[in-house]
C-alpha cells in the first residue's frame, strides 16, 4: 500500500518562507510524476508543482519564481520550497504521486496524501 505523508504546513506572514515535505512509503514499481496541490475555502484543487521522473519540473504561473519542487530519490521524499508567500497562497497544500505498483505495473495509479495546511497572513 502506498502512503504519502505530507508535513512542514503552518502559519507564517506574508513575504515568509515554509517548505513542505513529502514522505513516500510502500512498496512502489515506478514513478511517473510527482506533485503538490493546494485547495483554498470553495476553490477547485489546483496544480502547484510537479516534477516527473526524467527531472523536469512544472508551476502554475501564480508560483513561478517563487516555489521550487525537488525529489531526495534516495529518501524517496518530495519538497516544495515556497519563498515570498502571499495571502493567495493559503490553502491546504496535497502530495500526489501518479506511478504503478508492482502487482500492477501497468497500471498508473494516483495517490494522495492527507494534506497540510499552510495560512498565510497579511
Amino acid at each position: 500500500q502506498v502512503q504519502l505523508v505530507e508535513s512542514g504546513g503552518g502559519l507564517v506572514q506574508a513575504g515568509g518562507s515554509l517548505r513542505l515535505s513529502c514522505a513516500v512509503s510502500g512498496s512502489i514499481f515506478s514513478i511517473n510524476a510527482m506533485g503538490w496541490y493546494r485547495q483554498a475555502p470553495g476553490k477547485q484543487r489546483e496544480l502547484v508543482a510537479a516534477i516527473i521522473s526524467g527531472g523536469s519540473t512544472n508551476y502554475a504561473d501564480s508560483v513561478k519564481g517563487r516555489f521550487t519542487i525537488s525529489r531526495d530519490n534516495a529518501k524517496n521524499t518530495v519538497y516544495l520550497q515556497m519563498n515570498s508567500l502571499k495571502p493567495e497562497d493559503t490553502g491546504v497544500y496535497y502530495c500526489n504521486l501518479k506511478g504503478s505498483v508492482p502487482l500492477a505495473v501497468l497500471t498508473v495509479g494516483n495517490y494522495w496524501g492527507q494534506g497540510t495546511q499552510v495560512t498565510v497572513s497579511s
